[in-house]
Parts: structure tokens; sequence; C-alpha cells
């Protein structure tokens, strides 16, 4: 038998096993890297992780006293549900981003309540564009116009979402001190 009939043959046993020991752990491994990236992803979005600063102390104490965190209903809202989009693509966005709150802490930008308060302003707008930029995405997966009972609200909430509404407002256009106290923007003139 020539060389040539050989190597057509079904091949060397051994290479077929390696192969195959090689594509198993190379499932096993990112089957193990899928669930730790999960599991990371979640954790950082409990409010537990996000107060864990605390820089972010005092957004806690105001949306304590938010009924984004105790209501009639019982139904909480928690930092994520606000702050972090739910696709996958905005949410990695939105995580890179954010490492900046941690990387002002450690220089001293807004570790204190004093110096927190000197940039709220810009932190908030900043918040605030993101958010008419995604038409309040993260708000709407709570409250959507659709879904509103306009006529179980009192007169002035029904009358002003339904020009909202027909305007194309979103949320964070009448919504801006809902949990967090509303900072006062700075006088350009001083």
């Amino acid at each position: 038998m020539s060389a040539g009939a050989t190597s057509h043959g079904g091949g060397n046993p051994k290479g077929r096993r390696a192969k195959l020991i090689a594509v198993i752990i190379l499932f096993i491994c990112g089957g193990a890297f899928a669930g730790l990236f999960n599991a990371g992803m979640a954790y950082t979005n409990t409010t537990e992780f996000c107060v864990s600063c605390h820089t972010m102390e005092i957004n806690y104490r105001e949306y304590q006293e938010s009924l984004h965190y105790k209501n009639q209903s019982g139904v909480q809202a928690t930092c994520a549900d606000c702050h972090v989009p739910k696709p996958f693509v905005p949410k990695m966005i939105t995580k890179v981003i954010a490492a900046k709150d941690v990387y002002h802490h450690i220089l001293g930008t807004i570790d204190t309540p004093e110096r927190f308060e000197a940039h709220r302003w810009d932190m908030a707008r900043r918040v605030w564009d993101k958010m008419r930029r995604s038409d309040s995405r993260e708000c709407r997966s709570c409250h959507e116009f659709d879904h509103m009972d306009l006529s179980e609200q009192d007169r002035s909430a029904r009358s002003r979402h339904a020009r909202a509404e027909e305007k194309g407002q979103t949320c964070i256009d009448c919504h801006t001190g809902v949990v967090h106290d509303e900072p006062v923007e700075p006088d350009d003139d001083a």
C-alpha cells in the first residue's frame, strides 16, 4: 500500500482524540467564562454593589425617600432598573462608562459630599442626556404610555401625559427629580 493510501484511510486515532479533548475543554472553559461573566454582571447590578462605594451613599439616601424604593404596591425599582439598559450592547457600554465613577472617586473628584455636590449638576445632566437619547428606555421598561390608564390618574397627570405623548416627549423631560434631589443649574454668569 502506498503512503498516500494510508493518509486517507481514517487518520490518526490519537490525533482525533486530542482534537475531541481540546474541543471539550474549550466548551467547558467557554461555559465557565459565560457563567462567571453572567454572575459578575448580575452582581454589579445589585443595589448593594452600587452603594458599596461611600460616594453613592448620598444617592442611596435620596432613593430611600422616593416612591421607587417604597410605595403602596410594594414594587421597587432598583439602581440597575433605572441606570442599566437590559439589551446587551447598551448594557456593556453603560458598564464601561460607569467605571469613570470609580476613577473619579479614586482621583478625589467626588469622594466627599461637598465635592459630589459640586459635580452633581454635570453628572445629572449627563444621565438626563443619555435618557433623552434612549427615549427613557429604562423608565419605559415599567412606564409605557400605551399601558397607562390615564383615567386612573389625577387630572393634571392625565393631561400632561397625554400632551407629552402627543409632543413625543420622553419621561425625563418632566421627571428629572423623581428619585434623586434635583441639582441647581449653575449660573453661567457667575
